[in-house]
Parts: structure tokens; sequence; C-alpha cells
């Protein structure tokens, strides 16, 4: 059982990329989950978290609880953005994405610092922050 399991984790990853690279040249609005404009947090001066992925992906899903404890963590101090490729395939393209889920960190000034491809732990996403300096 457990091999079917991982078998179905590595098709669910196969099966998202190739979507996100046939949808890559769809038009389609620019916008983040929920309507919100996908630079919000450069707008503000505040750096910003982007997770690039999908509602439906699994690897995706298992991230939701570290962007709301992201969330909760730093608030006010950076914004943590959800951007669904399969709702809106444009943010594919204006991410430079390939694979889901992808993690890209910009600083203040919008310039992009790093970027995380696949499940990122919150532990670890929390060390890379204070190694960029964009946390204490």
């Amino acid at each position: 059982m457990p091999d079917r399991r991982k078998l179905f984790i590595v098709l669910a990853l196969i099966v998202a990329a190739l979507i996100v690279i046939a949808y890559r040249d769809s038009p389609s609005r620019s916008t983040a989950q929920g309507g919100v404009p996908a630079a919000v947090g450069a707008a503000e001066g505040l750096p910003r978290f982007v997770e690039v992925g999908a509602d439906k992906c699994v690897p995706c899903k298992m991230m939701q609880p570290v962007l709301a404890e992201l969330r909760a963590d730093y608030a006010g101090e950076m914004s943590i953005e959800f951007a669904d490729v399969w709702k809106d395939p444009e943010l594919g393209r204006k991410y430079d994405v390939r694979s889901i889920p992808t993690q890209i960190i910009y600083d203040s000034a919008g310039t992009e610092v790093f970027r995380h491809l696949g499940f990122w732990p919150k532990e670890d996403i929390d060390a890379k922050l204070r190694e960029l300096g964009i946390v204490d």
C-alpha cells in the first residue's frame, strides 16, 4: 500500500507539472488567491513570500498549514500570498514557474531573492528568511 501512495504522489506531481506547462500560454487575469493583486506586498513596501501552486495539488495542500502559520507569525512584517496556477494559468508565466509548488521570496523592494521547489517545512523557511535578513 505505501508503494501505491508514493506512485500516486509522483503521478500527481507529473500531472500538475504538465497542466502548468499546457496552460502557461492561456490568457487570463493576474491575481493571487481571492482576486487579490499578486503585488500587494510590494505596494505596501513589505517583503513577500509567494506560494505558487494549486489548491488540489497534494504537496500544495501540505503547504497550506505552513502558510497559515507564516501568516500568523509574520503579520504586518511580510505579505504571504498563494497563487493558484490551475485557477489562473497566467500566474505560471508571471512567476516563471515550471513545477508546483514553488515558493518565491521577494525583498521589500520587490526583488526576488530566493526560490524553492516542492514542499518546504516551516522551520526551513524561517531559517532562510533569517539568513536573507528578511526577518529577525
